[in-house]
């Protein structure tokens, strides 16, 4: 069950990414690295902040155990439902009219000329957040019975539609581009939600959701107390699950007051960064996270250890050696990647050299999302929080110092610090202990032996790559 969601959730996400590169392979070229790919790239900051707190973490992972918990499961369901879908319309309604302000937020170093001109694609972009909110309270539903497919692929349609919009308005000015890109964001989002409600359809689950309808003005005891539950280990779960997006957001922030294109290094090396994120690390605790909460809800301790001790293993042969990999051919991958039209060569050493920083962090945060679920499922989402915050905070005093001396690289580096932070807390949460019980295992010498050979193989593929380019 562990391997086949694992592989369901990594080849769903990995046709997304490619479809990903594929666009900002496209945006590169079209756009390059300037002013107006900024725009765009601060004002598809803001939902996408939000996506990745609810998309990849903090909802699911609130939603379920409640859920699973729940004796008013229909009903239960459509009061979250409706009532995070009002209050997100409204918010979309909030930024419109205060558009400027969300920009200027954003992008603190813009200018008020930039800051003006960002304004209606940010207000644009945002309505892509209840979309998105839809598709992961479906694929919540999905994933309580063990369907992942959708979810993972259906990602693909939003980059399917800003790639749309590229191709259809390449030959147009810059700022009509990126109107283009922003409305293709909106009929990517849109997609993605007739998706998952052509599979709730074949899963039977529109009379699951018009019975909560059914009964949504009755009151009940055991719905109030789950209702209280869920919000309660919900704003615990953002803010435990949002720290890796508001590094994000602060670098963005930051790097608006560094050269024009610091934001698009930023963006385009955090891309790469994501991928192997994404493709190992969330793909595996997607399919984890519902097993392991039945597990521990059963009183099944030893079972649930078992299965994360195998999570571990798996995630950490694919992490580190995508971590060397990255790491010693950051400047190649780029230029492989981006390097055409409007991208520069010194666009690419700009940007290779965040990829590099950015990579530094990939072991600690991806196994810091494994370790935190064992907090999640045991409903200690409040624990996650403060470890969340204490990470948030060291990577602040490391942006600060890094921001001078290196540039949008010292605010990637800073990220990567603070994920060592991140992970150092939540395995003294988990237990160190059983930490190194899992590690005190013949597989780490194998590990160790197969960073050494892929080191020697990379050192090899850099030199024969220079030599031909």
């Amino acid at each position: 069950m562990l391997i086949k969601s694992f592989f369901t959730n990594s080849i769903g996400t990995l046709v997304s990414r490619i479809f990903g590169f594929i666009r900002d392979m496209l945006s590169a070229s079209i756009l390059g690295a300037n002013i107006y790919s900024d725009i765009f790239f601060v004002a598809f900051k803001f939902p996408n902040l939000f996506r990745r707190i609810f998309a990849e973490g903090a909802f699911t992972q609130s939603f379920i155990p409640s859920f699973i918990k729940s004796p008013r499961k229909a009903l239960f369901t459509y009061t979250i439902f409706s009532r995070f879908l009002l209050f997100l319309i409204i918010f979309s309604l909030i930024v419109t009219i205060f558009s400027e302000f969300f920009a200027k937020m954003i992008a603190f170093g813009f200018d008020d000329e930039t800051v003006a001109l960002s304004a209606p694609f940010v207000a644009i972009n945002f309505y892509y957040l209840p979309l998105i909110f839809c598709v992961t309270l479906f694929g919540s539903l999905l994933q309580y019975k063990h369907h992942f497919a959708v979810t993972a692929f259906s990602t693909a349609l939003l980059n399917i539609g800003m790639i749309t919009a590229l191709l259809l308005f390449q030959n147009y000015d810059r700022k009509t581009i990126v109107y283009a890109l922003s409305y293709g964001v909106l009929v990517g989002g849109l997609l993605q939600v007739i998706a998952h409600l052509l599979a709730l359809k074949r899963d039977r689950f529109f009379k699951f959701l018009a019975l909560g309808f059914k009964y949504r003005h009755k009151k009940d005891a055991a719905l109030e107390e789950s209702r209280k539950s869920f919000n309660l280990s919900f704003w615990h779960s953002v803010i435990g699950n949002s720290t890796p997006q508001i590094v994000s957001f602060v670098d963005t922030t930051l790097a608006s007051f560094l050269v024009t294109g610091s934001i698009s290094y930023l963006y385009y090396g955090n891309r790469i960064f994501q991928l192997p994120l994404a493709l190992f690390a969330i793909a595996l605790t997607t399919g984890l996270f519902p097993r392991m909460t039945r597990l521990l809800k059963a009183d099944k301790e030893e079972e649930a250890f078992n299965l994360l001790s195998q999570g571990f293993w798996l995630l950490a042969f694919l992490l580190t050696t995508s971590t060397l990999g990255g790491f010693m051919l950051s400047d190649e991958i780029v230029w492989l990647l981006f390097e055409h039209g409007s991208f520069s060569k010194q666009d690419t050493a700009n940007t290779g050299f965040v990829l590099g920083m950015y990579m530094i962090g990939l072991i600690p945060f991806g196994l810091s999302k494994l370790f935190s679920l064992w907090l999640y499922a045991r409903m200690r989402q409040k624990e996650a929080a403060i470890i969340a915050m204490y990470a948030l905070a060291a990577n602040l005093i490391f942006s600060f110092s890094l921001i001078k001396p290196m540039g949008a690289a010292g605010l990637a580096l800073a990220g990567s610090l603070s994920a060592f932070i991140l992970l150092f807390f939540t395995l003294r949460s988990f237990g160190l202990a059983k930490f190194f019980a899992i590690l005190y295992s013949k597989k780490t010498l194998i590990l160790v032996a197969l960073l050494l050979v892929e080191w020697g193989i990379l050192r090899y593929a850099k030199e024969l790559i220079h030599a031909y380019i």
